[in-house]
């Protein structure tokens, strides 16, 4: 069995997704396995992703579920990977034709059950690296450290062992398609560190309609996704407590959106969140207007 699962949600993205396809069949190893997780589209993704079945080039694996958003279109493809590794490219991204090939030797070379799995890098279909590569004297470190310790910036690419993402399912709030997936990578760093990999592994492209260029309004329209994720960040520990107070102020204007009651008794950071009350107060207006000119 191949160690590597790749897997895909996707939306009524059949006019992009063969970007995807195509550089998996590139791909100099066919050590993989490409899982799509078919979020309830109305396009013909299901068809085209059938058609890609029956030429029989790759190892796919099709499921189809209700929308869900991506987060729910997350947790279905970590309960059915069954392959060590995993990592997720999106719909409108694809992978450079031996980024399968570097992950597998990489992962080989240096992996072991200490470790929580591999972060790489991201760049631009013409091959830019996205935000900064990583500190060249260190092997190893968690995903926050990367950001708030040495100072790592844009998206990068994350490649967990499978039995760890099985852990920390995102919760499924009614009418709401998002919790942030951080989530459940920061949860993860509480047990291991990631091998550092400073290759890029996946080409990234932000269309209109991606998740990406849409984070405003989404933080509007599932607003308890978003409260329960800054309830959860707010516990973290080794933080400083300016990080908790940022964390403090999204989640009252998340508790705004959401029209919950009880926002200081059910704060983790009761003293904090009392202090950032009108500043999370201004954020939610700030959001408002930013959504309306967004819609206009």
């Amino acid at each position: 069995m191949p160690i590597l699962t790749i897997f895909t949600p996707t939306y009524n993205r059949a006019y992009t997704l063969h970007n995807c396809y195509e550089s998996l069949k590139r791909q100099s190893t066919k050590e993989f396995i490409w899982l799509v997780i078919d979020d309830g589209s109305s396009d013909n993704t299901e068809d085209l992703v059938r058609s890609w079945m029956d030429e029989n080039i790759i190892s796919i694996r099709y499921h189809r579920q209700d929308n869900q958003g991506m987060h729910g279109a997350h947790n279905t493809a970590y309960s059915m990977i069954v392959t060590e590794l995993n990592v997720c490219i999106d719909s409108d991204d694809f992978m450079p034709d031996d980024a399968v090939e570097k992950i597998v030797s990489f992962w080989k070379e240096n992996g072991s059950e200490e470790i929580g799995g591999i972060v790489g890098l991201d760049c631009t279909t013409s091959g830019e690296i996205i935000g900064t590569e990583f500190p060249k004297d260190i092997k190893t470190s968690t995903l926050f450290n990367l950001y708030n310790k040495y100072g790592v910036k844009g998206d990068k690419k994350l490649v967990y062992r499978t039995k760890l993402t099985k852990k920390y399912p995102y919760p499924i709030y009614q009418n709401e398609k998002l919790v942030p997936l951080s989530y459940k990578y920061l949860m993860l760093d509480q047990e291991y560190e990631l091998l550092l990999m400073n290759e890029a592994l996946c080409c990234v492209e932000y269309l209109p309609d991606g998740s990406s260029m849409n984070i405003i309004k989404q933080y509007k329209l599932s607003p308890k996704g978003f409260r329960y994720y800054r309830m959860e960040m707010m516990k973290l520990p080794n933080t400083s407590l300016l990080f908790k107070f940022k964390q403090a102020i999204h989640y009252v204007s998340s508790s705004i959106f959401a029209e919950s009651n009880g926002v200081l008794r059910h704060s983790p950071q009761k003293l904090l969140t009392l202090i950032a009350l009108p500043f999370g107060i201004v954020l939610n207006k700030y959001i408002i207007a930013k959504v309306r000119k967004i819609n206009l």
